[in-house]
């Protein structure tokens, strides 16, 4: 478990903790910059806001069989060469999105749930990106690419500590679409792996 000012982030252990950041990011506004695929997403609305508006102590018994296998199955899909940090706010214990690391480049990715954005959490987010890649996965390099108009992401970035580095100028995201990309990494020479 990592923890910020206002966010705890811990790793995924309950097929909750995927789903509903998942519903966090399933939003038009978020997939305007995260371009996700359609199966990562929560398309029902009413859905949708049900897995926003729980905590992340709250009881499954609801759901109904078929529906917590398939929370199931989206933790299980979503651990293949990723790291993934659940966040949840402090004050209320909802959740309030996730930040995810793949591990063979030390990229970073992240967002945050509707209710969360515009008030400094995406600093948070990504500095404990930063310390799960240097102090708990032994990288030295973390990095993260960002849209050239994605103001929120870059200044966020930039606030944690990324500098500019060097990167193709394209990417194309997990919807097939192909967008600018501007490159940011954070770089620690004294990087250390923990045991779990």
């Amino acid at each position: 478990m990592l923890r910020s000012e206002r966010l705890l982030f811990y790793t995924p252990f309950i097929a909750l903790d995927v789903i509903a950041p998942a519903a966090a990011s399933s939003d038009a506004e978020a997939q305007r910059w995260l371009g996700s695929r359609t199966e990562e997403l929560v398309q029902d609305e009413d859905t949708r806001q049900v897995l926003l508006s729980m905590r992340a102590d709250d009881d499954l018994s609801r759901f109904e069989a078929r529906d917590r296998l398939t929370m199931m199955r989206k933790l299980e899909e979503h651990s293949d060469g990723v790291v993934r940090l659940t966040a949840v706010h402090l004050a209320d214990g909802r959740y309030a999105g996730a930040t995810i690391m793949r591990l063979e480049s030390g990229e970073i990715g992240g967002w945050l749930a509707p209710g969360y954005r515009r008030q400094g959490l995406g600093i948070e987010l990504f500095r404990a990106a930063v310390q799960l890649g240097h102090q708990h996965l032994g990288l030295k390099v973390v990095r993260a690419g960002a849209e050239p108009t994605n103001a929120a992401s870059r200044g966020a970035l930039t606030t944690a500590g990324f500098t500019p580095a060097p990167g193709p100028s394209r990417f194309t995201l997990g919807d097939g679409r192909e967008v600018d990309t501007r490159w940011y990494q954070h770089v620690q020479d004294t990087a250390s792996r923990c045991r779990s």
